[in-house]
């Protein structure tokens, strides 16, 4: 059957992405990883792709990994389009790009863009409205597992598990801020619409010292802070909380939160911008009944988002009716 190749920028959200269209696929995958000497080379790398020229002298990478077996090539992120199209090309195998090509090219044999993207209808490209991720039970079993070894539920009078409200903040980006002024009344807010039930924190390694702080002020039952413990119990998250808060940064988490468990989903808005693709990337799920935007009401946005389709169109793009290279 064969494995694929994964062209890395070494970012691990893109990286991620990668990897889950390799498992949602049914392959097993080798990484390499490549980047640019200087933004020289990468805007030639640009202006080489719209002339149709494919030559590895521009970027860097490490050695090619045994090429035997190589069904195709994966790449996401801008860094990786060019080189996952050389490399591809130089193994006759075909490509895929995960994320919008954006000033490439767009003869991939496969393109996985982002709805947010609100790209044009083309023959290779499908429309995704999520980040990949893939439903691994396995996954989620060992990652609750490991967190009822550090965290035991608690329980009502009655006997029954009491239920947990997760909250999974991020960080600040080019879209988003993160002060203590903007998360104190979302977490005041979040406290007050969710009383008697057990309350679950992570933060990520892009959220602020002086958020974490205030965070650790208030009562969790469960609290990570990543600056502390690089545990990850979002898995758990996932799939024992009935509810769960997303910082709007986190498209990932978010991801993962609508097309994974049980949970209704709660997002809360840190964006600085109502126009942005992040944002439209809330609303699109909104529309969908997949997420709510936390105003100090609970909504009841559980409508899980389901990939299948999608891989099996990008299966189809890439091998052709068969489905296998």
């Amino acid at each position: 059957m064969g494995k694929f190749l994964i062209i890395t920028d070494g970012k691990a959200g893109h990286e991620n992405q990668s990897k889950a269209f390799c498992r949602a696929l049914g392959y097993d995958y080798d990484l390499l990883k490549v980047g640019y000497r200087s933004p020289v080379m990468k805007g030639l790398a640009y202006f080489f792709d719209r002339l149709g020229i494919k030559t590895g002298g521009v970027f860097n990478s490490e050695p090619l990994p045994n090429a035997d077996g190589i069904a195709a090539v994966v790449c996401t992120g801008s860094t990786a389009f060019y080189p996952g199209k050389v490399i591809a090309r130089s193994l006759g195998v075909p490509v895929a790009a995960i994320l919008y090509p954006k000033g490439y090219r767009l003869d991939f044999d496969c393109i996985l863009a982002p709805e947010f993207d609100r790209p044009a209808p083309r023959a290779n490209l499908i429309s995704v409205p999520v980040n990949l991720t893939v439903p691994d039970p396995a996954f989620y079993e060992n990652g609750v597992r490991q967190f009822r070894e550090r965290f035991p539920q608690g329980w009502t009078k009655d006997g029954k598990v009491k239920p947990a409200v997760g909250v999974i903040v991020g960080g600040p980006n080019g879209f988003a801020e993160m002060t203590v002024k903007q998360m104190k009344p979302l977490l005041d807010s979040l406290f007050a619409a969710t009383p008697g039930q057990e309350h679950w924190v992570t933060t990520s390694r892009r959220t602020p010292p002086e958020v974490e702080s205030l965070i650790a002020g208030y009562p969790f039952e469960y609290q990570l802070l990543f600056s502390q413990d690089h545990f990850n119990p979002i898995p758990a998250f996932v799939s024992l909380c009935e509810r769960l808060f997303v910082t709007a940064d986190s498209t990932g988490m978010i991801s993962e939160a609508v097309t994974c468990g049980h949970s209704q989903v709660e997002v809360l808005m840190n964006l600085k911008d109502g126009t942005s693709k992040f944002a439209r990337f809330v609303n699109d799920l909104e529309r969908r009944n997949a997420v709510h935007v936390f105003d100090g009401k609970l909504g009841y946005a559980d409508n899980k988002v389901n990939l299948t389709t999608v891989f099996d169109k990008a299966r189809v793009l890439l091998f052709g009716a068969s489905g296998r290279r």
